[in-house]
């Protein structure tokens, strides 16, 4: 098991990860086990943010990457619960433009919640990843573009970000 704690980087969706040591992914399958707590200090706005970032380039400039934020998924909120399963690329396509310009095209419902462990299993092939949570047989988020191509390739990595204390166990990648 791994522990991963954000950084003092600001703002949301950064390359706030731990690379996997050795890791090279084009497409092919990410498996990981997380579970994420909201530090002491957590803003107001931390929503236990935990995830992958694939494909990422060799000086960290350029990644995919799928979280969770699972303080959303069983909000009474719906709006938050909308919002419980995230897809960026970063730098150019980070979710407040992906969410201003494609409202709801990169984000999806799970149910989840904070300090209980998930399985997270992500498949990429080409310009499509799919996630899946748990043992669920359908996916709960499709990105039919991945931003950086479909001949992007690079570094696994373990994301947190703002706030987020998260736990990873049980990495599997397959190509």
């Amino acid at each position: 098991m791994l522990v991963v704690k954000d950084s003092a980087v600001q703002g949301a969706d950064e390359p706030t990860f731990v690379k996997v040591a050795g890791s090279s992914f084009k497409d092919g399958t990410i498996e990981v086990n997380v579970l994420s707590k909201l530090r002491p200090d957590a803003p107001a706005d931390a929503r236990g943010f935990i995830g992958l970032a694939f494909r990422i380039n060799e000086t960290n400039s350029k990644f995919e990457s799928i979280y969770i934020r699972p303080t959303n998924g069983r909000a009474d909120d719906q709006i938050r619960r909308n919002h419980s399963v995230q897809y960026f690329s970063y730098p150019d396509f980070k979710f407040f433009r992906l969410r201003k310009e494609f409202p709801e095209k990169y984000e999806s419902y799970a149910d989840m919640g904070l300090n209980e462990w998930i399985k997270m299993r992500i498949v990429v092939s080409g310009s499509q990843a799919k996630l899946y949570l748990n043992e669920n047989k359908e996916p709960s988020l499709i990105v039919n573009d991945l931003k950086l191509g479909s001949e992007a390739s690079g570094a696994i990595g373990l994301f947190v970000d703002i706030g987020t204390e998260g736990y990873f166990s049980d990495l599997k990648i397959s190509k």
